[in-house]
């Protein structure tokens, strides 16, 4: 008979990251304004001398379709850094780890992009740290930022 003391430990399924939600300034201050904010942003993503505005273009999960999403990117070497202001669920990031990749369009070049990564602050500290002045990181820390998304410039 099995009791708490013979059963097998539970191993954590590492292929399926914890949930993290957007902060909840950002969820109250910054998610309504994003449907006059993303027009916008969509004008000045992946052009040059757009500062961090990038644009990723992804394939949807389910429906198949392309889309093209502006996010704030940093760069270093054949790293890319995009701090995940609305979390690990938005759709855009599940869809790119669930293709394996995408294309990011930064300062005015296209880029395909492959191996997505999720990584906390310890771990993307090295990238976030080089790509990103003080300035953007604290506004990260006070957006609640907690992940980012590290993708890898294909060879092609």
């Amino acid at each position: 008979m099995m009791n708490a003391s013979n059963m097998p430990a539970a191993v954590p399924d590492r292929s399926t990251p914890a949930v993290v939600r957007p902060s909840r300034f950002v969820r109250v201050v910054i998610g309504p304004m994003t449907k006059v904010l993303n027009p916008v942003m969509m004008k000045l993503a992946g052009r040059r001398h757009a500062m961090i505005a990038a644009q990723v273009r992804h394939v949807g999960r389910k429906s198949g379709r392309q889309y093209v999403t502006p996010v704030g990117a940093g760069r270093v070497g054949g790293t890319f850094v995009i701090p995940l202001t609305f979390g690990n669920q938005s759709d855009w990031s599940r869809n790119v780890r669930a293709a394996g990749g995408g294309t990011v369009r930064l300062d005015g070049v296209d880029c395909p992009v492959s191996r997505p990564e999720l990584a906390d602050w310890a771990q993307a500290a090295p990238f976030v740290r080089t790509a990103f002045n003080p300035v953007m990181r604290a506004g990260f820390r006070m957006l609640g930022i907690k992940q980012f998304l590290l993708l890898t410039l294909d060879d092609r």
